[in-house]
């Protein structure tokens, strides 16, 4: 088992997958002055389509690049999951976003300063706790 939620990651009788990642990225929409916000009000669709631009330009057939609905942690969005990690990440800029495509989806390793861990609220994040 793996992670705080025991998940198991694969089972004997899996087939192979079909994508190495899968990516997906918040772009739900709330109405305007919801508490919680929402991704797409954060600029998520915009932020989506360059992410994909870019892993067909770097040639990435093997990684998806997918719209989700709400994942619910819009507070913190916009927000993305890797998956079959489970890694979670929040983005704001095209920066972040390439951040996150060279060192996770290229390289394997993770874009740690934009990681999103289950404890983290708007306070954390906005404190800078590491």
């Amino acid at each position: 088992m793996n992670s705080e939620k025991e998940r198991p990651l694969s089972h004997p009788e899996d087939p192979p997958a079909y994508y190495r990642l899968h990516v997906f990225l918040c772009t739900n929409r709330r109405p305007d002055g919801h508490p919680r916000g929402s991704c797409a009000a954060k600029g998520s669709e915009a932020l989506r389509d360059y992410l994909k631009a870019r892993a067909k330009e770097l040639g990435l057939a093997d990684v998806r690049i997918n719209s989700a609905g709400c994942l619910d942690r819009c507070e913190l969005g916009p927000t993305m999951v890797v998956y079959p990690e489970g890694v979670w990440y929040q983005f704001q800029t095209t920066q972040d976003v390439d951040d996150i495509l060279e060192m996770h989806l290229v390289r394997g390793g993770r874009a740690t300063r934009l990681l999103l861990r289950p404890t983290d609220t708007p306070e954390t994040r906005r404190s800078g706790r590491v």
